[in-house]
């Protein structure tokens, strides 16, 4: 039984505009169900070829029709994506017919059951698929064919909704309904941010163990490039045949430098920690005497802190204004260097310069002249400035020797009050006191041995250089005996005897000359060693007797200040109230900063708990600890393609082959001529 759809020839064409929507779906589906589904292919008699053109895509799907019972559907357009159907606007793409009737229209007749036709007109729900819709104008235009959408495969028919018109009734089922897919969204949603919740708390606490690791594997993969290019270099070596000792010594060459560099290193870092602690110590020195001034100047009257302030601004300026010469200083002395710098290229501008300087120099001569002619004056007048010059100098002598007196009396009085305080110590302190009288005689023996060191050093070499000439001339006289020994050619017994007692009795004297020399050699060593020892005695003498010097200053100045008790006692009462009154000054001061304290640890707190609260902190935080991770990752990567292309790098290989190849060319080019030859 033929299902489909048969139409009187008419010259109506048929339209169909998609608008695809929710509702439309339904409605399509209530449709289906209502009426079977015609064939893919429609026969549609009396359609002409030129309405609506068969292309190679595949027809849309039928689209439930919308009708207006015997009288026609009115469609206006309203734009580029609105369509008015009598007085409703739909979208373009939602799922309507729209028929364009000519003269006549004959009712269409179906062979399917219908639900419309069965129920009585007027009785369907307004916008239903029976129901009457609000008539309006009928749809003058027509598509057109370069309209159609285009598709991979051609031109294809406009698509048909799925959907049909949404429901009209919204009671309490239907907004169940939507309730519940909402709620199902919203749990199918919450489990999916559970879900990546817990990964995510999973992911953060593995990273950290992730981190220690990749920083370990990190230095095992700087351990291993290392070893790598250890065994390249052997590699190497053994390819260009070096030998064992060459491999030895550049390994001890490198060991030397690195003992080097490691104490180097040690010695700088030793003096880093040296000078940061002295740094430390001047800064908490600085910091006590910022104190201290600001204790004064609180301390002092309102006068002295205007006076101080004034002051303050003017060193200021003093120090702005240096900071300025100082600044033009530098530039000058760029300019001089830049300057000297292009005078030391020509010998021009040096020899120009020279003769500056000595221009420069005569001028001043020439000044100087000028000025002492002008100043002097007649022979009457020369002789009486001579004469008060002379009296002037006299005057001077005279005052400058009373001066010497008067010193050399107070010299001698402090002598004698330093006897007295020697006799003061004698009796307070008697071991000091024997330790220091067996130190002044030791400094007395040895400012003896001192002065009198050169003397007997110089007597000493001018034994020791006769001593040495005495050798110097027995050995000439030897050689010259050995010498008439050769030109004599006959020589009796007894002068033989007689020479050779000779010989024995100066090879005795030389052998005792050359033992005294070791003798004086040695003394000089031992000699030269005693008088570094007391050098070194003398500085630890003058060191002590610095130290006792300083000593018994302060003590003098201990016993002055202690003799006066009643001054200490009222100085001890002013600086007891002053720290009183510092006392009370801090503690207010103490109580502030507690009170400012507390105020900034909440709000540092509730900035604490802001940011971690804070979602863009933490994912900062974590982009951070990815970005660290990257660049350690991209630093490993840079490093291993620099080996890499070090490893990679063909061009020592090709100059050698180059080399090798220009050379056997060479040899076999002078073999061919040597065979041309023959």
């Amino acid at each position: 039984m033929h299902t489909g759809i048969h139409h009187r020839p008419q010259p109506a064409m048929t339209q169909t505009v998609c608008v695809p929507t929710a509702e439309a779906d339904t409605k399509l589906r209530l449709a289906s169900r209502l009426h079977p589904t015609p064939p893919a292919e429609e026969e549609v008699p009396g359609a002409e070829a030129e309405d609506w053109p068969i292309s190679a895509s595949p027809r849309p799907a039928p689209v439930a029709r919308i009708r207006g019972g015997a009288r026609p559907l009115g469609v206006r357009l309203e734009g580029p994506d609105k369509l008015r159907v009598g007085e409703r606007a739909l979208r373009v793409g939602a799922p309507l017919e729209v028929t364009s009737e000519g003269s006549s229209s004959a009712p269409e007749r179906s062979d399917l059951p219908s639900a419309a036709a069965e129920m009585p007109p007027g009785t369907a729900r307004p916008g239903s698929r029976s129901g009457p819709i609000g008539t309006g104008g009928v749809l003058s235009s027509q598509i057109k064919v370069a309209d159609r959408p285009v598709t991979q495969q051609g031109l294809s028919g406009m698509k048909t909704g799925m959907k049909g018109p949404q429901r009209q009734i919204l009671d309490k089922s239907y907004y169940l309904g939507l309730l519940r897919s909402k709620i199902s969204e919203l749990t199918t949603e919450i489990n999916k941010l559970q879900k990546e919740i817990e990964m995510y708390n999973q992911e953060n606490s593995v990273y950290l163990s992730y981190e220690k690791r990749a920083e370990t594997l990190a230095v095992e993969i700087k351990e291993f490039q290392g070893q790598l290019a250890d065994y390249n270099m052997l590699v190497d070596k053994l390819n260009t045949n070096t030998e064992m000792e060459e491999v030895m010594n550049d390994y001890n060459m490198l060991k030397a430098q690195n003992d080097r560099e490691t104490q180097s290193m040690d010695i700088i870092f030793t003096e880093r920690q040296a000078k940061e602690k002295q740094i430390r110590s001047v800064e908490e020195e600085i910091e006590q005497e910022k104190q201290a001034a600001d204790g004064i100047i609180k301390n002092m009257s309102p006068e002295k802190q205007v006076k101080y302030m004034e002051m303050k601004t003017t060193n200021e300026k003093l120090l702005q204004e240096l900071d300025t010469l100082q600044q033009e200083l530098d530039s000058l002395n760029m300019k001089k260097e830049s300057l000297e710098a292009e005078i030391a290229h020509s010998q021009v501008k040096q020899e120009a310069v020279l003769l500056h300087e000595k221009l420069y120099e005569l001028e001043s001569h020439r000044d100087q002249m000028i000025a002492e002619d002008k100043s002097m004056g007649s022979p009457m007048e020369e002789r009486e400035r001579l004469l008060k010059q002379v009296k002037e100098d006299n005057q001077e002598i005279a005052s400058m020797e009373r001066q010497l007196t008067d010193i050399r009396e107070k010299i001698n009085q402090f002598n004698e009050e330093i006897r007295q305080l020697d006799m003061d110590l004698e009796e307070h302190q008697g071991e000091m006191n024997q330790k220091y009288k067996e130190l002044k005689k030791r400094e007395e023996s040895m400012d003896t041995f001192i002065e009198t060191f050169e003397e007997t050093k110089n007597q000493e070499l001018e034994r020791k250089a006769q001593l040495e000439a005495h050798i110097v001339a027995l050995l000439e006289h030897c050689s010259r005996n050995i010498n008439r020994m050769k030109q004599i050619s006959s020589i009796t017994n007894q002068e033989l005897k007689m020479m050779q007692d000779d010989l024995n009795f100066k090879s005795t004297e030389m052998q005792k000359s050359q033992s005294t020399a070791r003798n004086l050699t040695s003394d000089s060593q031992r000699l030269q060693l005693d008088l570094q020892k007391m050098e070194l005695l003398e500085s630890k003498m003058t060191e002590e007797q610095h130290s006792l010097k300083s000593k018994i200053k302060q003590m003098t100045t201990d016993l002055e200040t202690y003799n006066d008790l009643p001054a200490l006692k009222s100085s001890g009462e002013e600086k007891k109230k002053k720290l009183h009154q510092e006392r009370t000054v801090l503690l207010t001061r103490r109580n502030a900063f507690k009170k400012l304290m507390e105020k900034l640890n909440v709000e540092y707190e509730a900035l604490k708990t802001q940011l971690q609260e804070n979602e863009t902190h933490s994912q900062l935080t974590n982009l951070e600890r990815k970005w660290q991770h990257h660049e350690q990752n991209n630093f490993v990567m840079k490093e291993f393609i620099a080996t890499k292309s070090q490893e990679s790098d063909y061009r020592p290989i090709m100059k050698n082959v180059t080399k090798q190849i220009a050379e056997y060319n060479k040899t076999i080019v002078e073999a061919l001529r040597s065979m041309s030859r023959t």
